[in-house]
């Protein structure tokens, strides 16, 4: 095997590993992998318990977003129920960090720990999602296609 061809696997074998994604079997399952957001492993039980917990602004997530992170009460808020654990990860971290601003997130996310984030982030990732491209095409059929 030559040097090219050795390196080329390497970087595909690299590249599968950093674009892994936990399976979303068992959606009532305790953990989720961690995150490249480098957080803790999420628990789901734990995530769900806390979308319903009134944060800062008086607010839980489900208030804003909806149950199970499907039915937002505004169409410029986002649907987070089966979105990528990692974007929502990487998401709460900037907005607790300021990274990333908001009104409401801002305030809501500056109290949350690294695994509330991951727990959050667990939950919503393994919901059942609503998410669709700019063709409607959703992430679910996405992801089943690959």
């Amino acid at each position: 095997m030559t040097k090219s061809t050795l390196a080329i696997a390497l970087l595909a074998l690299a590249l599968g590993a950093c674009s892994s994604e936990a399976p979303k079997e068992g959606a009532e399952a305790h953990a989720s992998t961690s995150s490249s957001a480098g957080l803790p492993a999420g628990n789901i039980a734990a995530g769900e318990k806390l979308a319903s917990t009134k944060g800062a602004s008086g607010q839980a997530c489900v208030d804003c977003h909806g149950a199970e992170g499907n039915a937002p009460i505004d169409d410029t808020y986002p649907k987070l129920g089966g979105q990528y654990h990692s974007y929502l990860a990487h998401s709460l971290q900037a907005y607790r960090s300021g990274k990333r601003e908001h009104a409401l997130m801002s305030s809501q996310a500056k109290e949350l720990t690294d695994q509330q984030i991951a727990d959050l982030a667990a939950y919503y990732g393994s919901r059942d999602g609503q998410l669709a491209d700019l063709n409607g095409v959703t992430l679910e059929s996405q992801r089943a296609a690959n």
